[in-house]
Formats: structure tokens, C-alpha cells, sequence
């Protein structure tokens, strides 16, 4: 299959028309419901629902849309690392992180090599722990920083040295909230509001010492912002981590501690024998010093 038949695909995607996306392309509608047609027959699967309207995708349409993105975005990467000179540090170069107060350790390696190389550029993709790891194996991400166990058979890793503090995120007119600390029992018969991942690593019996089909789990988030707003409107109380929301001054919610969590260290970390950029070279040079 061709990189240029899967742009044609991802045109017709884009616009939800043949006639749509042959005129962005500059093609001939004939032209390019012939090459999507053959494409189609390559595989041995239909791949749109056409109709007088629009365009859909069917489940196999749907699939090669997110493989061909991450086919365009990895090839749009390499371009652009090969395209610049030996003597130019520049490029981008990509982190895939959860919700972590630890990302400003991140954020000062940064500044500190842009502040060098001006021409390097940062981008960080929030995801949890699967979301990472899995675009970090497909390449799409340079570096990723992951809290809890990982795989290091398939990693290289930097400890941080910073760590994360489980707690409950709550209603300032909760009754828990003149708790200074909170016992694992006081959430048994609550209404809990947990992450994904938490409930993806079956960490919550550890964290709350009971079983999970015992717990009152009544909702889930992947970016706790919305669990925030879950809990302000009064459904639960959030398993979360300490300082993503910000809980100071005079608004409705507060974070008390778990007295059962314990702290529990991140780790920046790489697929082993990866072949960085200089770009991403000089940030891992950085983050080595900042930890040694």
C-alpha cells in the first residue's frame, strides 16, 4: 500500500466525500474513487458505507484511519529529523505523560535546553499509562513518564527524583473534610469517582485495602479535571493524585491524603535501543544531570 493512497483515504475521511476530497486533492473524482476502490480490493475489505450524502467508515475503515494517522504522523517525524543538518540542534521532540505534578520536572529540562537550542520544541500528549507506553512502542513518542510498574525488559528509565501523593479529592462541605487524614475504611460505603488506569492495574484494593467489587465505584475519569467537576457536582469523591487540581483559596473543593497510600516514584523512560535526534539526545544529557 502506497503513502500516497493512504493520504487520499484519510482526504475522503476528512471530508466525507469523494467529490470533497478529490477537489482538495486536485484529482479527478473518477481517479480517486478508482485508487480507493483498488485499495479497498487490496485488502479484501470494504472500507466505506457510500451513500447520496456522505461517506462513512465501516469498523475496517475506522481502523485504517488510526493506523494511517499514526502511518502519516511517524513518516511527517522522520522527515523532519532527517531534513535537518548536522550542525543544527533543532526538532521536535514528544512526551507522552499522565496527570502529574512531576510534569514540572519535565518542564524545567526543557526550559533548560531551550534556552541552549531555541530551535527545539516540546510537545506533551496526555495519556494514561497504556495510552503512553502503547505510542511510545509504535514510535510516536520520544520519551514517556509513567507512574507505578512498567516493563523494563522493553525500557530504558530515569528515576525522578519528585514523587506523587495519593489522596481524596472532595466537596469543602463534605464531612470527611475535617479529616486531616483519610482512613481507607472512611471510603468503603462512599461513592467513589476512580481513574482508569486505577481500576485497569486493579490498584485500588491495595490502595483502599478492600476488594473492588466491594467498593461503591459510581464513576471513572481518564483526566481528573472532569473527575474535579464530577465531584464539585456532588456525585463522589475522587481517587486522585495530590497538586493536579488546585485546591487552594477560597474554592468548593479540598484534598485530604490517604493514610494507607504510600509515595510512589516516577520514571521518565525510552524504548531500549532507540535512535534518538540530537534534539532528543541533549534532553535526555539534561534530565541525566538534573537526576544524578
Amino acid at each position: 500500500m502506497e503513502l500516497r493512497v493512504l493520504q487520499y483515504f484519510l482526504a475522503v475521511t476528512r471530508e466525507q466525500s469523494i467529490s470533497g476530497a478529490a477537489k482538495s486533492l486536485h484529482l479527478s473524482q473518477p481517479t480517486l474513487s478508482r485508487q480507493l476502490k483498488d485499495m479497498e480490493d487490496e485488502l479484501g475489505k470494504q472500507l466505506f458505507i457510500r451513500s447520496n450524502r456522505k461517506i462513512t467508515l465501516t469498523e475496517e475503515g475506522m481502523l485504517l484511519r488510526k493506523r494511517a494517522e499514526e502511518i502519516m504522523e511517524l513518516v511527517k517525524k522522520t522527515e523532519d529529523e532527517i531534513s535537518l543538518s548536522d550542525e543544527t540542534i533543532a526538532g521536535d521532540i514528544t512526551i507522552g505523560a499522565g496527570e502529574s505534578d512531576c510534569v514540572r520536572f519535565l518542564a524545567e529540562a526543557a526550559r533548560t535546553v531551550q534556552e541552549k537550542y531555541p530551535l527545539v520544541h516540546f510537545h506533551i500528549v496526555s495519556g494514561d499509562k497504556t495510552t503512553v507506553t502503547e505510542s511510545l512502542d509504535r514510535g510516536l513518542l520520544d520519551f514517556g513518564l509513567l507512574f507505578g510498574a512498567f516493563d523494563t525488559s522493553k525500557y530504558e528509565y530515569i528515576k525522578i527524583p519528585s514523587k506523587d501523593r495519593f489522596g481524596v479529592l472532595m466537596r469543602r462541605d463534605s464531612p470527611m473534610a475535617q479529616k486531616e487524614i483519610i482512613q481507607p475504611k472512611d471510603l468503603w460505603d462512599k461513592p467513589l469517582i476512580v481513574s482508569r488506569q486505577a481500576i485497569f492495574d486493579s490498584s485500588l484494593p491495595t490502595l483502599l485495602a478492600c476488594d473492588e467489587e466491594k467498593l461503591n465505584i459510581v464513576g471513572s475519569y481518564n483526566l481528573l479535571f472532569n473527575g474535579s467537576l464530577m465531584v464539585e457536582e456532588g456525585m463522589g469523591y475522587a481517587v486522585c493524585l495530590d497538586k493536579i487540581i488546585n485546591v487552594t483559596g477560597e474554592g468548593s473543593l479540598c484534598f485530604r491524603p490517604l493514610s494507607s497510600a504510600p509515595q510512589t516514584a516516577l520514571h521518565i523512560v525510552w524504548k531500549k535501543y532507540q535512535i534518538f535526534t540530537k534534539a532528543a539526545e541533549k534532553f535526555l544529557l539534561q534530565l541525566q544531570q538534573m537526576t544524578s
